[in-house]
Order: structure tokens, then sequence, then C-alpha cells
């Protein structure tokens, strides 16, 4: 044990300080990383920045962690201490009794001893806050316009297509049960192809008409029980895409959050606040499912300017 044998306690010292370099180490590689691999516009990109970005805040808090439980573990002493229970606030003795227990220890940790330990501390405690502060402020003048989210891809007359695959889709192709998963005609050779695509993603689905509970004013946008929404779930925004076709309900795989895709994409189930909007569809002269607009409402979770 550190606390009777010297030589282990040396050596959990030297153990400590190394965990606590290795923090100090990853969140400079975090910093590095920030700077130098920022997400881009590829998925490549984006995954490598992510992974960077991930492993260096795992590996400084981990130090951390491990630093101090580490150094509680070796190199403190582990004699068993008890007090019996008393009213809530002790009295003058046991506070001043209390005072001497922390100060005990402080003296046990040795840390006003062990300089190299206590830098390595303080610079894995003081470089960890930049892990933090220097995202928030590095994204302090990025787009933060809302707005942005009440327009998507999609235009009157575009082709609905198979996401990966990028094919067209028509009417008659689309059997009653099945699900596509679909985006717009033209969007891979857009500006922003990654941005537009987070955006524009959408669920199509066929049921029979005779089970399709439509609105007055939405009775035109389905085809033949065909329906398209929004892939995007109105609770944080995660993928929606797990079709039960018994019950017709679309489940958010986050949160739980459910959604009937035969009444509305009306929410039945979770944190979830509003539907799923849907895409208005029809086809053109060639049977291809077209979109007759952009959605009418804003995709996404709700927040503080979106429009009711």
């Amino acid at each position: 044990m550190g606390d009777t044998d010297p030589k282990a306690n040396k050596r959990a010292e030297r153990q400590v300080v190394v965990l606590f370099a290795i923090s100090v180490l990853a969140t400079i590689g975090f910093l590095i990383a920030y700077f130098a691999l920022p997400p881009g516009e590829t998925a490549d990109s984006m995954l490598r920045s992510n992974l960077a970005l991930g492993l260096g805040l795992a590996l400084s808090l981990l130090g951390i962690g491990l630093a101090a439980v580490h150094w509680a573990k070796a190199l403190m002493n582990d004699h068993e201490k008890s007090e019996d229970r008393h009213q809530l606030r002790s009295s003058d003795k046991d506070r001043e009794a209390a005072v001497e227990v922390l100060k005990e220890g402080a003296a046990d940790s040795a840390i006003g001893r062990r300089g190299v330990l206590q830098g390595a501390m303080i610079s894995a405690l003081a470089l960890f806050p930049l892990a933090i502060v220097v995202p928030i402020v590095g994204n302090a003048g990025g787009e933060w316009n809302v707005g942005a989210f009440r327009h998507t891809f999609w235009r009157k007359g575009r082709k609905l297509m198979t996401d990966p695959s990028n094919r067209p889709i028509k009417a008659a192709d689309v059997t009653i049960g099945s699900v596509f998963h679909v985006i717009p005609e033209g969007i891979n050779e857009s500006e922003n192809p990654l941005n537009e695509k987070a955006k524009a993603v959408v669920l199509l689905v066929r049921l029979d008409p005779a089970d399709l509970k439509e609105a007055e004013d939405r009775k035109g946008w389905s085809y033949d029980g065909i329906v398209a929404y929004s892939k995007i779930c109105t609770h944080v925004g995660c993928p929606v895409a797990l079709y039960e076709q018994q019950t017709h309900h679309l489940l958010c795989p986050c949160h739980q959050s459910t959604f009937d895709v035969a009444d509305g994409a009306k929410v039945v189930f979770g944190p979830a606040k509003r539907p799923l909007p849907q895409l208005p569809i029809t086809v053109d002269d060639e049977g291809y499912l077209i979109a007759q607009s952009d959605f009418t409402e804003p995709i996404g979770p709700s927040y503080w300017e979106r429009l009711k």
C-alpha cells in the first residue's frame, strides 16, 4: 500500500502524474483538432473532426478522473472512520473537529510536499475548461438563422428520388406497406448537398387509402394512399425511420416519439409536441412521384422563432 510502503508510494505518485499528463496532452490535442480539422462539408471530414474531438475530450476527462481515483486509493490511507449521527447543525465543537478532519485529509494527501503532482493536477484542471470554452467562443459568430429551416430543397415538380441510390420512383412501384427513404431530385448537385439533405430527407409510405385519415385541407397532398413526411423528428431532430406496418406507427429511436402515419403523422406517444411536416406529392405525366411544393411549415424541432 502507498501509505505504508515508500517505494509503492513514489510509484503511485508517478502514475498519478502520468494520468494528469495524459489529460493535459489530450486537452491540447482537442484544441489542435478543433482548429486543424474543421467539420467541412463532407461526411468524411465531419467523421474525422468528430472522432478527433471526441477522443481528445474523452481522454482529457478520463485522465483527470483516473488520476483522482488512483490518488485517493494509492496515496491516501485506507483507515476506516465512523461517527455517530447528530442533529442537523453540529455544535461548534463538532464543526471545529470537522475542520480538523479536512486539514488532516489535506495533510494526508501530501499535496503540499508533492510539487510535480501538484503541478500536473493544476495543469490538467486549468487546461480542461478550454475544451469547453474554445468551441463555444469559436461558434459565437456562426450562422444562427433559424429561419433557414422554413425552407428546404423541395420545389414544385421535383421528383422524389430514392436515397442513396438516387433513382426516381414510380407510383406503380410503391406497394402497400412499403417504405422508401427519399431525397429531392438534383440535391446532390446543390451548393451544400450535405446541409440540404439534412433538411430535405423524407419517408415515403403507401397505405390502403381506406386507412388514411386526411384533414380537408390536405386531401390532395397524398396520391392513391402514398404519403410523404419529413424524417426529422419534431422533438430534437433525430431521424424517424422505424415503421410498423400493422399500426401505421412511425418511431423515433432516440426518445421514442411515435407518430401515426395514417392520421397526419400526429404524435401518439413520446416527448414530440407536433406532427411531422407532410410533403404534398402527386405524379407527373410519366407516373413518377413529384413534389407539389416545399413543406408548408418548418421541418425539425420546434424553436423560439418558429411560425405556428
